[in-house]
């Protein structure tokens, strides 16, 4: 099903690498992008379980936009072990209009079919995705 407002639609490989991250666990991020040959986001990249906050980052193009989902995971004080899931819209400032444009546009109805997202986050440099970001955005 298209979207509405960009004709993009979303590849089923990403609902199912999205359920494989959340359910199972068997992936730390994804990295999504708009395939503009076949008008629809397709995932780019799978992070495995043993790759860090940093391997993320650097798996974003610079000057690039992508969609992205980090599952994060920490221990509170109580020495319990806690997840949540973010989505990253990553919109770099030397990215093409037009590809900023297409993005924002179809962001809302990507972001509805991954179910269980709980954090958003809208980046235009790699400081607004650091780990300092996510962590207060759990608190």
């Amino acid at each position: 099903m298209a979207n509405s407002a960009s004709g993009i639609a979303v590849s089923d490989d990403c609902k199912l690498k999205f359920l494989e991250l959340k359910a199972k666990r068997n992936h730390r991020y994804l990295v999504f992008k708009i395939d503009e040959t076949v008008q629809q986001v397709v995932v780019e990249k799978v992070g495995g379980q043993s790759e860090t906050h940093d391997d993320f980052t650097n798996s974003m193009p610079p000057n690039e936009c992508r969609y992205a989902v980090f599952d994060y995971d920490w221990t509170t004080d109580e020495n319990v072990q806690k997840s949540r899931i973010f989505f990253v819209a990553w919109s770099p400032e030397t990215a093409r209009v037009r590809s900023k444009m297409l993005y924002a546009s179809s962001k809302d109805r990507f972001r509805r079919e991954l179910d269980g997202v709980q954090v958003e986050l809208q980046a235009t440099d790699p400081s607004e995705m650091s780990l300092d970001t996510f962590v207060g955005r759990i608190h």
